[in-house]
């Protein structure tokens, strides 16, 4: 009868993949969130790659492993911001409630969704890049422009042209405060958007 084999070694057990993963994420979600800030604080032209890599820790190496380079980093802000956005929006149920409460919870869920951090940084690179961006930049406005659109259409009974009116003025007053180094307040300006809303879905012709 034949000795029973001696067991090799052991394996040395392999580290799983998750905790890597997750510090890449983190200093992504970082990178990107120091890009925020910067362009906030101190403009679209200040968020240089240099100054971004200096604000989140990491060497210019890093940035590129994850963005390839500084349009990389602005359009992972544009692309996160609507992506909140969408998301934002798509959450929103406006209640069965007469037409002037549900226009104002539209308003107030629009104005919300509009004025995060993210969001804002978001136009500014867009209103910055606006001659020189990727088509597919501006592509990504259109998921949130439906979902304005589809809320809107609840609220107007499909009515295009209220809900277009909606989209623009909720628009115009968040690059309004990008003018601004203190955010102003648009409590009243609000208000009279719905106003204008209502009494078009009153009176349409």
């Amino acid at each position: 009868m034949s000795a029973p084999s001696t067991p090799g070694p052991r394996a040395r057990p392999t580290r799983p993949h998750t905790g890597r993963q997750a510090r890449a994420e983190n200093t992504r979600a970082r990178i990107i969130s120091e890009t925020v800030a910067c362009i906030l604080e101190r403009g679209y032209a200040a968020a240089s790659a240099k100054h971004i890599a200096e604000r989140a820790g990491v060497t210019w190496g890093v940035v590129q492993y994850h963005f390839g380079d500084r349009d990389g980093i602005l359009a992972a802000v544009v692309e996160a911001g609507l992506h909140e956005l969408v998301e934002a929006m798509s959450s929103v149920e406006i209640p069965e409630l007469p037409i002037r409460a549900r226009v104002e919870a539209l308003v107030d869920a629009g104005w919300k969704a509009y004025t995060t951090p993210l969001a804002r940084a978001g136009l500014e690179i867009l209103v910055a890049t606006r001659t020189q961006r990727a088509p597919a930049l501006g592509d990504q406005l259109e998921p949130f422009g439906r979902e304005v659109a589809r809320l809107a259409g609840s609220v107007t009974e499909g009515d295009s042209t209220a809900g277009r009116v909606l989209l623009l003025a909720l628009r115009g007053m968040a690059l309004d405060q990008l003018l601004y180094p203190d955010p102003i307040g648009t409590r009243r300006y609000r208000a009279a958007v719905v106003d204008v809303i209502v009494r078009y879905l009153d009176h349409p012709d």
